[in-house]
């Protein structure tokens, strides 16, 4: 099999070709590089540019016309980012979505596994979500992200394409063999946040203490990302049998089945570290919500996947590729 990955030089997709290529499926690489490091995509059949291209996609699939599907990975993703600038939110992670499902069909590649997300998912209970759920997106981020979902559920009706949409949850860690991780040196989600108020000395501060959780702090699912690749192989290699004909477009949840509150992510941080970690207590912000874990049962019976690794492996591989990281440059 040979799989085109959509923002594949970038955390996620770049991690998904590396199980791609251990599972046996080679891989090309589609990434404009806005975030993406070049380096991730050495010897995966990288092309720089953009995914509405349409004469990009034409030589990428003329250079390799054994192409089986696309994982589309590409997206805009920071949240206060879009809010800041929804148009071009919706432009990026919308419109240039469309042009390249129009270009897939000219080019004859009907089968898509889409990088969706549990911000879709309205999370303000802090307990577990299954694909049934309601939908409510609360930034034009996520609203992007079930827009896409729309646009591909009703394009596979309309026999179109087929299409798998992976609703991941929270990702952290790294290639456990730190081939390639988080690019972003100063991520904005709460690991992220909690490994730079280490580095620069300063407490962590826990974001809102009155949530209807088990130790009142905002409560998350934070899956492995390697666990999240293995996820997507299994979609791929199976895509055929779940996305049929008659039933042509497929949701997963993709997390752990566990939540985890800031609290104990603190406390797993300090396990791997050995060290403590001070923390201070403040006010929630504007939009934050208590947050939700993935109910996966239909990941398990279908897929056949389930995560492995646990928040610790997660928070070990986190740190050590900052690490090398800051060793790369």
């Amino acid at each position: 099999m040979k799989a085109l990955i959509t923002g594949g030089a970038g955390y996620i997709g770049s991690t998904i070709a590396t199980a791609c290529l251990e599972a046996g499926i080679e891989t090309v690489i589609l990434d404009d590089l806005s975030t993406g490091r070049e380096d991730f995509g050495e010897g995966r059949n990288l092309y720089i540019g953009d995914i509405a291209d349409a004469d990009l996609l034409e030589r990428i699939v003329v250079d390799h016309p054994d192409i089986d599907v696309v994982v589309h990975c590409a997206a805009r993703i920071v949240v206060p980012e879009s809010v800041a600038d929804p148009l071009g939110y919706y432009d990026t992670n919308v419109g240039k979505t469309v042009i390249l499902l129009q270009n897939l069909r000219k080019v004859g590649i009907g089968r898509v596994v889409f990088s969706s997300s549990a911000a879709v998912y309205f999370g303000d209970g802090g307990e577990g979500v299954d694909e049934g759920a309601p939908l409510a997106p609360s930034s034009p981020y996520a609203t992007t992200k079930a827009m896409v979902e729309s646009i591909l559920s009703d394009t596979a009706q309309a026999g179109g394409l087929r299409a798998i949409a992976l609703r991941y949850f929270n990702p952290i860690g790294a290639d456990p063999r730190l081939r390639t991780g988080l690019q972003n040196p100063t991520p904005s989600h709460a690991l992220g946040k909690i490994m730079q108020a280490r580095a620069a000395g300063v407490p962590f501060a826990i974001t809102g203490t009155d949530w209807a959780t088990r130790d009142g702090s905002g409560l998350r699912d934070y899956i492995h990302v390697w666990d999240l690749a293995l996820a997507h192989v299994a979609a791929v290699q199976q895509f055929d049998a779940i996305a049929t004909t008659s039933d042509p477009y497929q949701v997963f949840n993709i997390g752990t089945g566990d939540g985890v509150t800031v609290r104990e992510l603190v406390a797993a941080f300090e396990r791997v570290t050995n060290e403590p970690l001070p923390v201070v207590e403040v006010e929630r912000r504007p939009g934050d919500q208590a947050g939700a874990y993935a109910i996966v049962d239909r990941a398990a019976s279908v897929l056949g996947w389930k995560a492995e690794r646990s928040v610790d492996d997660g928070v070990r591989d986190a740190v050590a590729w900052a690490e090398k990281l800051r060793s790369l440059g």
